[in-house]
């Protein structure tokens, strides 16, 4: 029901998904310069607010000013805490690396699961996955958490989900289920299909929920 719900609403997806994104800080930048720093992920999406007027389609976010710095806050599972400091201030944010991916071998940059924290900007729980290759134009990624299916607005190499309430439902799931199923159709060769297990999610979560201060 909820990918249905959320493929009716394809007409007017890059509308709503340009106005959830339009006031966004970027944080794609911000963790590329953090490349250094040991146990770093490679960079991510901008976490992005939820207005509710339309916008234009979302533009690929201009430079940030980097921070002093990441610290993790701790790793459970496959899944990274870490908070930082950018031009918009306090971001907190948990990384995810998939368990599998297919198919083995396929020329992709790394991908990635992502949940960000902005406090200052009144953002939380922006869901964000990496798929380590342009995706095909129109496209959605479509992620499956234990049988709870979303359909996921895509630009570039990377997917989100449409709204706030959206993010909040799976972030939910994330923090219930076993695992979580990613599939992906990247602009040439076969689509892709990525698996995270989600044993310590919640626990890293947590992690960044008290350093941004979100409450649940």
């Amino acid at each position: 029901m909820l990918r249905n719900a959320a493929a009716a609403g394809a007409p007017v997806a890059f509308a709503a998904a340009a106005n959830y994104f339009a006031p966004m800080s970027p944080i794609r930048p911000f963790l590329a310069a953090m490349l250094a720093l040991p146990l770093m992920l490679a960079p991510a999406e901008a976490a992005h607010s939820k207005k509710k007027k339309p916008a234009p389609a979302p533009a690929e976010p201009a430079p940030s000013k980097p921070g002093a710095g990441a610290q993790q806050l701790g790793q459970s599972g496959s899944w990274t805490a870490y908070s930082a400091q950018d031009s918009s201030g306090l971001v907190c944010y948990v990384t995810g690396a998939p368990q599998k991916s297919e198919p083995a071998g396929a020329a992709r940059r790394a991908p990635m699961a992502m949940v960000t924290h902005r406090p200052s900007e009144k953002i939380a729980n922006v869901v964000s996955f990496v798929e380590g290759y342009p995706i095909k134009p129109g496209s959605e990624v479509t992620i499956d958490i234990g049988g709870s299916k979303f359909d996921l607005f895509t630009k570039d190499d990377s997917a989100w989900a449409r709204t706030a309430e959206l993010d909040r439902m799976i972030v939910a799931s994330l923090g219930k289920a076993k695992q979580v199923v990613v599939r992906g159709a990247p602009q040439k060769g076969p689509a892709t299909t990525d698996t995270y297990a989600l044993a310590g999610f919640a626990k890293a979560l947590a992690l960044i929920d008290k350093a941004c201060g979100v409450k649940r």
